[in-house]
């Protein structure tokens, strides 16, 4: 599993008009082949008036899955311009669909190739992006004559505490990332001079919005 990678935040949509011709955006994380074309149909069948609805997406931890479709376009002014989108941005696991109704001017194809690349950044930008981080839990058990000490130095650290229980004994569930545990460990018990018992819980990814 990759430790960090970018995604779409949500399912989302945006719109721009280019030449009179509407252009709306699509985007949805999609992690499978199956979930993206999915989507796509249902943009599809909620669009089926509309003059082109042009498709790109990524999928995988390296990226194995890559599909660009210009539904109609000329050839490599649409889907291609929407998937290095994403690769330039990248975004994983990450589908986009970009609808058009047209406006009666063409647009040529440098134009229609700006328009879908634009329509697909900007949805993007829009909708938002966040980096996925995959964290390891640790168990911080202690006595309750460290709690206020722990909690004080778990904070100014900037350490992900999820939560605390107040049991026989206080125990942090911290959520350190998977390349730095041995180094939190290390750090607990310098800081409590071996006064407390580590365990680790489970993985999962934890999110965070990034600027793009």
């Amino acid at each position: 599993m990759l430790e960090h990678y970018l995604t779409i935040k949500q399912e989302g949509n945006h719109e721009i008009t280019i030449q009179k011709s509407r252009f709306i955006g699509y985007v949805k994380r999609t992690e499978t082949e199956e979930e993206a074309q999915a989507f796509i149909q249902k943009i599809k069948k909620e669009h089926h008036n509309a003059a082109h609805n042009c498709q790109a997406y990524m999928i995988g931890e390296q990226n194995l899955i890559q599909k660009a479709h210009d539904d109609g376009e000329p050839s490599g002014t649409a889907g291609v311009p929407m998937l290095e989108v994403l690769k330039q941005m990248n975004l994983k696991d990450t589908t986009v669909v970009v609808t058009r109704y047209f406006g009666g001017i063409k647009l040529g194809a440098g134009g229609l190739i700006r328009a879908y690349s634009n329509s697909t950044s900007e949805a993007i930008r829009n909708i938002g992006v966040v980096k996925r981080s995959l964290m390891q839990e640790v168990i911080v058990t202690a006595d309750y004559g460290l709690l206020g000490k722990l909690e004080n130095e778990l904070r100014n650290h900037d350490q992900l505490i999820e939560t605390i229980d107040y049991a026989e004994q206080v125990n942090f569930h911290v959520f350190v990332l998977t390349s730095e545990v041995d180094t939190f460990k290390n750090w607990m018990i310098d800081f409590t001079s071996d006064q407390v018992k580590l365990q680790l819980g489970k993985e999962k990814y934890i999110e965070k919005d990034v600027e793009i």
